[in-house]
């Protein structure tokens, strides 16, 4: 079968996500995964951004052994130097340097002209050369640009030895058979294309981002470029795990990934749990109804023959349709067993510490689920917060105010306030600003159940701005307003580790 890479910019463009930031510990914690994944070019971030980026690529190039490691640049040499320095311990090195080719972009960003862009984008190439042999060109916003043009910069940057030309719907603009045309017109027009992988990376601000991409392929795309859940800039990113289960379903193209979907289920949890982004329950693939049924015919069907409705076999994506469940009598081995499947393996020490809080929350939960667990195991990153809260009592009511009485502990030192509110959680919120003394103010404020039982946990994101900056919480708690307040001292937390840097 012909061959699809797979080129994975979760840490790249995934990572721009607001709210969606990982240190240099989780991104190696990612890219290990997608190694396991199978992923064939991790883009492990654009280095000239930020030291913390720089330092990302790095210590990536450092853990990852087969795939190929991308930095990404503008079409700069600065940039391009810095690239070079942050993949320096890779051992398959990618510098992927590229500029927008669109009107939108030559005359209104660049203020240039087309015949200037072109020369840039040669010379871009050309000293990208000078570090490394592999070299990817992006001609971004080329889902806009007119065809005859994208074609000369093309076949310009494959001769200035270009190894891949990334075709961007960086706007998520395109049709699918637009964008399949597109792809088809370069294969038609550009001289030497066969000495380069023409690669898809597309948005998906009209929700055709999976379909442009297959759309690519089939008109000799050989590279798509993905993020993990589907995640990225604005409306996010073409999905990696539904390119790789079309290929594995549609074998009719004859095209096969390096993917092993078995571990798909596992990466997409771990990946939507360290960046504090929900998957939406009827994603493709991963979200959680992707393989439930509630019609009775439904039901009816798949209990007659699971193909009735069903085009893949849970197992193939890495759910375990195994039957232990977990209750307050499931002992430590149970527990390891169903973190190991979600992509969690943990020491003895931190798997003691989960199961103690494995068992408070089955004391509280009559049913505890997957998502449950990777709560548990998440909350150890909070043990080192210098701001933690010690206890909180609420009042309230109908016909009555809302009161809350908080209790911080603040470096060892306890302070308490009680402050009272339109609701229980603004109550709560007001008592920790009494203590803190700072003018924070929420900007936004999402709760998110993670089942449906009214005993379950509930997630609350939190973006809260304070002196011109943006800092990000998360929590989660059986109790909306515990949840609710912890997720906004998770907030102040990341602001003071922020000053003290």
């Amino acid at each position: 079968m012909d061959r699809l890479f797979i080129f994975d910019t979760t840490l790249r463009d995934g990572e721009q996500v607001p709210g969606c930031q990982l240190n240099t510990v989780e991104k190696i914690q990612v890219a290990k995964a997608l190694e396991a994944l199978g992923v064939d070019i991790i883009e492990a971030g654009f280095p000239v951004s930020s030291p913390g980026d720089f330092n990302s690529v790095v210590e990536i190039s450092k853990a990852v052994t087969w795939p190929v490691i991308c930095a990404l640049t503008r079409g700069v040499e600065k940039d391009i130097d810095v690239a070079a320095e942050a993949l320096k311990y890779a051992k398959h090195k990618r510098i992927h340097t590229g500029i927008g080719t669109s009107e939108y972009h030559i005359r209104h960003k660049f203020k240039s002209t087309p015949d200037e862009i072109l020369e840039r984008a040669v010379a871009a190439t050309k000293y990208a050369r000078r570090y490394v042999e592999d070299v990817e060109f992006y001609c971004e916003d080329a889902g806009r640009t007119d065809n005859e043009y994208l074609a000369r910069v093309v076949e310009a940057v494959i001769k200035a030895g270009a190894t891949v030309v990334n075709i961007p719907d960086t706007t998520g603009y395109c049709l699918p058979a637009e964008f399949g045309a597109k792809i088809k017109y370069l294969f038609d027009n550009v001289r030497g294309i066969e000495n380069a992988v023409i690669s898809t990376h597309c948005h998906n601000d009209l929700g055709m981002a999976t379909a442009n991409t297959i759309a690519g392929i089939t008109n000799g795309a050989r590279q798509a470029e993905v993020t993990v859940n589907g995640i990225g800039e604005r409306a996010g990113n073409t999905s990696l795990e539904e390119v790789a289960m079309i290929m594995k379903c549609h074998k009719t193209l004859g095209i096969d990934t390096n993917i092993n979907t078995k571990k798909i289920c596992s990466t997409s949890r771990m990946v939507s749990s360290l960046m504090n982004m929900p998957v939406q329950p009827n994603k493709a693939i991963v979200g959680r109804n992707a393989f439930a049924h509630s019609s009775g015919i439904h039901q009816d069907g798949v209990l007659k023959n699971v193909q009735t409705y069903e085009i893949i076999d849970p197992k193939e994506v890495g759910i375990d349709d195994n039957s232990i469940v977990l209750t307050a009598r499931s002992g430590r081995a149970a527990l390891k067993h169903r973190l190991q499947t979600l992509g969690v393996d943990l020491d003895q020490d931190k798997l003691d510490k989960a199961y103690g809080e494995f068992l408070k929350l089955a004391d509280r939960k009559k049913d505890i689920n997957n998502d449950d667990l990777l709560v548990i195991v998440g909350e150890e990153s909070k043990a080192s917060h210098s701001i933690r809260l010690e206890y909180m009592q609420v009042t309230s009511g109908v016909g009555v105010r809302p009161v809350a009485s908080v209790c911080l502990n603040i470096a060892g030192e306890k302070f308490e306030a009680a402050a009272s509110g339109n609701g229980p959680v603004d109550a709560a919120i007001k008592a920790v600003k009494t203590i803190i003394r700072r003018q924070m103010t929420i900007q936004e404020f999402l709760i998110q159940a993670i089942n449906k039982g009214s005993d379950d946990i509930g997630k609350v994101h939190i973006q809260v701005a304070h002196d011109g900056n943006i800092y990000y919480g998360f929590a989660a708690n059986t109790d909306i307003i515990a949840a609710s307040v912890e997720a906004f001292i998770d907030a102040i937390n990341k602001f003071e580790k922020d000053k003290q840097i």
